[in-house]
């Protein structure tokens, strides 16, 4: 392919409104779709709060809109400070119009492609498109790349190769500093560790996973919620019931104590009343004595005179 100059950033946007690029053909087989759900998903969530970054594939890489020469159609495109929606409405990722090149490409190896992700594709997105990283994987351990993994940072217009190391689980992983992530071949799945905060990206299906168990978490602790907050009632329901049966109680006692106030008082209103008449009789006594001592007192006045 011939060289072609970047377009600076301060060109000018020179495509009508409703231009748009091709569909691309679409010759990825299972093995690289599901590669592709996988990085796609993790970064697009990674870099869900960045508006200004676009994480795309399967969409054409041009320096010229209108040049139908150019077909590369990269895997994965990370591009920061970019408009995510113009570029996806034009189908394509068109350099001479964004002002730059992506900042990231990643190619995904298949048997058909694989050599040329590390040959022809390698030399033109340094050469002509001036990719800054450029990185390559292989599911397959190295069938169908030159390497498992590979990664490229321009410099001064070329390709120097990003270090690969290989921890002790066996995952092979190189340092990207344009995603500020580390990028891992492990046991034949593309991931991406952060560094920063000491994990993997997930990506689609173990978000779903996670967030299944946080839904299983949730719907468990609501369980338990539920079940204290009827332990809960059933206590309260408890002490309302030994209130009820001390109440009950307390109220048997007055009840108890109010009868036998009232029994005393029925006693003492007795014993007075015995009193009254015993005083009654007593007072009828002493009045048939005073009168007998009265009439014998007569009968002896009487009985003086007629002497």
């Amino acid at each position: 392919m011939t060289t072609k100059p970047v377009v600076s950033p301060a060109a000018p946007k020179r495509y009508g409104p409703d231009f748009q690029l091709p569909d691309p053909p679409r010759p990825y087989d299972m093995r690289q779709r599901a590669q592709f759900k996988r990085f796609d998903s993790a970064l697009d969530a990674h870099f869900a709060d960045r508006p200004d970054v676009l994480v795309c594939g399967e969409g054409y890489l041009r320096l010229d809109g209108y040049d139908n020469a150019e077909v590369f159609i990269p895997d994965c495109v990370v591009a920061f400070g970019v408009d995510p929606d113009s570029i996806v409405a034009r189908n394509g990722y068109i350099i001479d119009e964004v002002g730059k090149p992506p900042d990231f490409l990643m190619e995904v190896a298949s048997r058909s492609t694989g050599k040329r992700d590390y040959t022809i594709k390698r030399e033109s997105y340094a050469r002509d498109y001036q990719v800054p990283e450029y990185w390559r994987f292989d599911e397959s351990g190295g069938r169908w790349h030159d390497a498992p993994l590979a990664g490229d940072t321009l410099v001064e217009g070329e390709y120097v190769p990003i270090p690969i190391r290989r921890n002790e689980d066996g995952v092979l992983w190189g340092r990207s500093e344009v995603l500020g992530l580390d990028v891992c071949w492990d046991n034949g799945r593309l991931r991406f560790y952060d560094p920063d905060a000491g994990r993997y990206l997930p990506d689609a299906e173990e978000m779903r996973r996670e967030l299944d168990s946080k839904r299983a978490r949730a719907y468990a602790e609501g369980i338990r919620a539920d079940a204290a907050e009827a332990q809960r009632d059933m206590a309260e329901v408890q002490l309302d019931s030994e209130a009820a049966r001390a109440n009950t109680a307390e109220a048997q006692r007055d009840a108890a104590r109010a009868q036998r106030d009232a029994d005393r008082a029925k006693r003492e209103a007795a014993e007075a009343q015995r009193d009254a008449a015993r005083a009654k009789r007593d007072n009828a006594r002493a009045q048939r004595d005073a009168a007998e001592a009265e009439v014998e007192r007569l009968r002896e006045m009487l009985r003086r005179l007629r002497e």
